[in-house]
């Protein structure tokens, strides 16, 4: 979900209390008027200020991993029309824990494992919907002559419609043969048809022209009172004859259609129906076919205008009429629209009307058609929950309270903090808290509980549940932002820093960086200001501070006026110093500096879409390489970009084309580069080993800076390594160091380690550790090189710096399961496994779950691994050892 539910004060009062352009002024020199008189707390509390955290509209089970075992189980027993929901479920699960990838990918399966057409229609549309922005890597494929099948349409046409016909023959009565032909009379026309042809229709016009009706004896047939028209008619005994329909009008296609359906001529409808699916091409024919579709139960021609709406999400439902189709249709309209695959539109409608409004009538319709479309009950505790959150952002909070009460008594414990919220707006803050510390003592408690009670309570009390909060899901930001806010406002600058600089360490929300903004400006440090915000607006170019109310581009206009003007060479020196001392936030900020005062934007963009892969930012990352491409200065360089898009978008072996593409244009050192990248990635044989090696000594024969010249030397020192020669290694990495890439200190690292040095091993990454404003994964490295109890130190410090890094906790448990003390070493993982959804942390806790002879808790970690990784060999193999002692 690209937004989310921003929360409501507790205290209305509260929303209002910040008020920017107080001290936002554009003129020149306003902004040091804050800085006239000494910062004091109130002044501070006029601009930071922490809100809530949002009220997630996403399905939170206590255990998450019980869930997606259930999943698992059920999928490798269920009837294949049923796959495609459970994936649903499996994505909705994800996306509760914030993995977008896994979320991205159980979509993906549910399309591919699509049993019938609405299924395919409505996962596709949604692949599409989510890949917003990525038509153009569907482009680039088609210029290496491949398919992105996601984008594509739907056959409607393979939909199965049951189709009747009727027999032929004549009926012979008092012993007198019907007459061969019969005259369908029509205003002052007739049409000659075929008897038996014209009664192979249909049963009613078999029993009209061979039953013991007048009709039947009758050689003209008045048929002028059947809105049909002569020409109509026409058609529809060349249809009784050649069973096709050729060059028929839409209008006279729609006329004998409800001809059809009227006398039941099944066949002559579902060629209608198939015919007309094929004439829709617009939203306006979807939205015209629609209502004929289902008015006359259509199903072709409905799910053929569905695909066309679908495809225009998001824009189309700015379209009263489109919201109206959805809004407004009963039980059997939308099994005529889309089949059995109900919950799984409004899933997609209601996602897509939420990210443009959550408070909007259409989200609320949407959401009450995902209700009455759920057909279990994990589908309809998703749907109270999430028509709650709505509710309650509507100030509907009677409604809000109903639903989220149903969502509880369905199982959804997380909905009992939207009760919490709506106990406390009504005046009840004690209940809340009781009802928080009722649920926390209910069950075995997560990091979400402990944030939420906390908002009913003050002082150390407060502070205590949001200790809790961080110990048990570091991943929530808002108990380091309010911790850090109440440090500054207790003016403990260095501490509010410090608190801050934790979570942005390892997560790098723009939230966070807004109020690191706000603490800096507080103290007048404008340089560390301006830092901040250009990076937020290189993640984000529209982010909004304050709560939506001010631009932060409006912001660093205010800020730029206190910071000195750089030179192109001072911003290179610049760059140079914050990339080798990897920090690459600052890294960001120069870059987005150079931006802004010209030169070449095509390599400017590359480079920051470098520095965004590295902070773990995809999204932005890509839309920094598209305008790479965008802005090339060449053919050649426009091709490396294209490569990387590519490659990014796992399509090494098409990277690998272009970069090629690009080498016969011009032989530089990023199209090498690429090359050499992408054919490591693509062969796992080490004879190619030589051929990546002679492509990056070519990158490094070309012109570059030495940022990029330090990245090639320390790819080809791996390289060296893999090959076991390590003084050719050794000589990169130096050379590398000599030239600032900080880096390659973990490479030389290696090659003393593989030398049988570890000492030396040990002092190289603690030189790296030293220089690195981002560490954690040199303490992790280094931990590696020395005795256990250093090791363990280290391995805790990665932890304290990235609670994120699975290894530590991977270590500390094998650590503790050779010494026996086997519930602490479960212990150890589970803690890791109840904020992160990691393959080798559900492994391990399932190898020691079957160690310990726990058959139902190894399988269950078992089927949870595979819904993260279901091609994993190691799980697989252990899934079926596990699953074999199953009782």
């Amino acid at each position: 979900m690209r937004t989310f539910f921003p929360s409501d004060s507790c205290k209305e009062s509260q929303l209002n209390a910040v008020n920017p352009q107080s001290w936002l002024q554009v003129e020149r020199g306003k902004l040091s008027k804050l800085s006239s008189s000494p910062t004091t707390s109130s002044s501070i509390e006029s601009f930071i200020k922490v809100p809530e955290p949002p009220l997630l509209p996403f399905f939170k089970p206590i255990d998450y991993v019980e869930v997606l075992a259930q999943i698992h189980e059920d999928l490798e027993s269920c009837s294949p029309q049923e796959r495609s929901t459970l994936y649903l479920l499996q994505f909705q699960i994800f996306r509760g824990l914030g993995e977008t990838k896994l979320m991205r990918r159980s979509l993906r399966s549910a399309w591919q494992r699509a049993a019938t057409v609405h299924d395919r229609l409505v996962f596709g549309a949604w692949l599409k919907y989510e890949k917003q922005g990525e038509e153009l890597i569907a482009d680039l494929l088609a210029t290496c002559n491949t398919c992105a099948q996601e984008f594509g349409p739907v056959d409607v046409s393979q939909l199965q419609v049951e189709v009747s016909g009727f027999p032929q023959e004549t009926v012979v009565m008092n012993g007198n043969k019907r007459p061969k032909n019969v005259n369908f009379k029509i205003g002052d026309e007739k049409i000659v048809c075929d008897r038996q042809k014209i009664a192979s229709l249909s049963a009613p016009f078999h029993a009209m022209l061979n039953g013991y009706f007048t009709e039947s004896f009758s050689e003209d047939i008045d048929l002028s009172k059947n809105n049909i028209s002569p020409l109509g008619m026409r058609t529809i005994v060349e249809f009784s004859i050649t069973g096709s329909l050729s060059k028929v009008h839409p209008d006279l296609l729609l006329e004998i259609l409800v001809f059809a359906n009227k006398f039941c001529c099944e066949r002559l409808k579902y060629a209608c129906d198939r015919k007309l699916a094929s004439l829709v091409r617009t939203k306006d024919d979807a939205v015209e076919f629609m209502e004929y579709a289902i008015e006359q139960n259509s199903p072709v021609l409905a799910v053929s205008c569905l695909q066309v709406l679908l495809h225009e999400l998001p824009d189309c439902l700015n379209d009263e009429r489109v919201v109206e189709i959805f809004s407004n249709a009963d039980i059997q309209q939308r099994s005529i629209m889309v089949g059995q695959a109900s919950f799984p539109l409004y899933c997609l409608l209601s996602e897509v009307a939420m990210n443009l409004d959550p408070q909007s009538d259409k989200t609320v319709c949407f959401l009450e058609q995902l209700i009455k479309s759920a057909g279990t009950d994990r589908e309809r505790l998703l749907a109270f929950h999430q028509l709650g959150c709505a509710r309650l952002l509507r100030k509907e909070y009677d409604e809000a309270e109903s639903l989220f009460e149903r969502a509880v008594s369905l199982g959804h414990v997380y909905s009992i903090a939207g009760l919490a919220r709506l106990g406390y707006i009504k005046g009840h803050k004690l209940w809340s808290y009781e009802k928080l510390s009722s649920v926390i003592s209910s069950v075995n408690p997560l990091g979400w509980m402990y944030q939420e009670r906390s908002l009913y309570c003050e002082g150390d009390k407060r502070w205590e549940d949001l200790e809790k909060a961080t110990e048990l899901d570091p991943t929530l930001t808002y108990p380091y932002r309010y911790r850090a806010a109440s440090l500054m406002m207790k003016q403990n600058v260095q501490a509010a820093l410090a608190e801050i600089n934790r979570v942005l360490g390892f997560k790098l929300a723009l939230e966070c960086l807004e109020l690191r903004f706000c603490l800096y400006l507080a103290i007048e440090d404008y340089k560390a200001a301006i830092r901040d915000v250009q990076a937020i607006l290189t993640l984000s170019p529209d982010y909004r501070m304050f709560e939506g109310r001010v631009a932060a581009s409006q912001l660093r206009t205010l800020v730029r006026e206190h910071v000195g003007n750089w030179t192109t060479a001072d911003c290179w020196m610049q760059l140079y110093d914050r990339w080798s001392s990897v920090d690459d936030i600052g890294s960001l900020s120069v870059i987005y500096q150079m931006l802004e005062s010209g030169g070449a934007k095509g390599v400017l963009y590359f480079r920051q879409s470098l520095l965004l892969l590295r902070l773990n930012c995809p999204d932005a990352a890509m839309r920094s390489l598209e305008l790479a491409r965008e802005r090339a200065s060449s053919e050649h360089e426009r091709l490396v970009y294209e490569g990387w898009i590519l490659y990014d978008t796992g399509h090494s072996e098409e990277g690998l084309r272009k970069a090629e593409e690009s080498i016969k244009i011009s032989r530089s050192f990023e199209a090498f580069f690429l090359k050499a990248y992408a054919l490591a990635d693509s062969s796992l044989d080490l004879s190619c080993s030589s051929t990546v090696i002679s492509l990056l000594e070519n990158a490094l024969k070309c012109p570059s800076d030495n940022l990029r010249k330090g990245q090639a030397l320390n790819n080809l020192g791996s390289v060296f390594v893999d090959c076991g020669k390590l003084d050719s290694a050794a000589d990169c990495y130096i050379n590398a160091l000599k030239i600032r890439h900080t880096r390659a200190h973990q490479g030389l690292a290696r090659v003393h380690f593989l030398k049988n040095d570890k000492a030396a091993a040990y002092v190289e990454m603690t030189k790296l550790i030293e220089k690195a404003k981002n560490n954690a994964s040199a303490y992790e490295k280094r931990s590696e090189y020395c005795d256990r109890d250093l090791t363990k130190a280290d391995l805790e410090m990665v932890t304290r710096l990235d609670p994120l890094r699975v290894y530590p906790y991977r270590y500390r448990a094998a650590v503790l399961m050779d010494n026996h003390k086997e519930k602490e070493a479960i212990a150890e993982l589970s803690r890791a496994i109840a904020f992160k959804a990691d393959l080798h942390l559900l492994h391990l806790r399932a190898a020691f779950h079957e160690h310990v002879g726990d058959v139902f808790g190894a399988l269950r970690d078992c089927r949870a691994a595979l819904s993260v990784d279901p091609n994993h060999q190691e799980m697989l193999e252990l899934h079926s050892r596990v699953n074999s002692h199953e009782p």
